[in-house]
């Protein structure tokens, strides 16, 4: 009897360590049900995320990838592409003749048929016009000062640098191109130095670029001032606001506009604040 006792008191203590043992496999099993749910719903909200587009979401139409197929505007009429037979045409209008450069008549000399010489005018001839840019090659100007040894009291004499002459290498104009393509159309420093060689054959360094901002800033430096004091004379003000991209900042430029003037606030750089001004800056030269 007491053999059977200890015998069994052995066997509960192993149901006992067995059922301890499934417990906390229960235990571990449950927690990995609830990791791998989870997981289900990450990839559920990561899977939504990745067909989302601005037809099914506040997503604009520039973020959308090749895949997604735009619905036409119009529905198809089943006629080709293009201009159809029949259409008013609607080419380049002709300058009148007095906002012509250069005019280039053309006459025939001999009939085409019998070879008879042909003189005269025709009243209404066929007219055609080409539209063609000049080379515009920057143009290097050499200024020498001289100093003099007078003959009579044996001085010195240097002359004077023309009033005119900007401090640095590069003339009103130049300065006025560069500051209009970083401050207006936004190049970079290397895209302008391309820009000038390829277009002016002018050679620009990167710090030229620079050198030539800041000076184009302290130029307006004036006329921005005169703006600023005009705009906070006026009893309404119309606000806006932008970004302006300086490195890995993206700083904003406020715009306030009053019926004849503007004045922006912000931005990092020197021509941060000056931008909108340096397109009528370049009409001034």
């Amino acid at each position: 009897m007491r053999a059977a006792l200890i015998f069994l008191l052995q066997q509960n203590q192993r149901l006992e360590n067995r059922c301890a043992t499934y417990e906390l496999q229960v235990q571990r099993l449950e927690a990995e049900l609830q990791r791998l749910k989870k997981l289900e719903l990450e990839v559920a909200e990561l899977r939504e995320r990745l067909g989302q587009n601005s037809q099914n979401s506040s997503k604009p139409p520039s973020s959308d990838p090749p895949s997604v197929s735009r619905p036409g505007k119009h529905q198809p009429s089943g006629r080709k592409q293009g201009g159809q037979r029949g259409h008013q045409g609607h080419g380049r209008a002709l300058l009148q003749p007095e906002q012509v450069d250069r005019i280039v008549e053309l006459r025939p000399v001999n009939c085409h048929q019998c070879g008879s010489l042909l003189l005269g005018d025709d009243p209404e001839p066929a007219r055609r016009q080409l539209s063609e840019l000049p080379p515009v090659k920057a143009e290097v100007t050499e200024y020498r000062r001289h100093t003099l040894h007078c003959l009579h009291c044996g001085a010195q004499t240097r002359a004077e640098w023309p009033e005119e002459l900007p401090s640095g290498s590069f003339g009103p104009r130049a300065q006025a191109i560069v500051a209009y393509l970083t401050g207006r159309l936004g190049l970079s420093h290397r895209d302008v130095v391309e820009a000038m060689e390829t277009l002016h054959g002018m050679s620009l360094g990167l710090g030229s670029v620079s050198a030539i901002q800041q000076q184009v800033s302290n130029a307006l430096e004036q006329p921005v001032k005169t703006a600023q004091q005009y705009v906070h004379r006026q009893p309404v003000n119309h606000v806006d606001e932008t970004g302006w991209p300086e490195g890995e900042w993206n700083r904003p430029i406020i715009m306030l506009s009053g019926h004849c003037g503007a004045r922006c606030c912000g931005g990092g750089s020197p021509l941060g604040h000056r931008a909108r001004q340096d397109r009528d800056l370049s009409s001034e030269f």
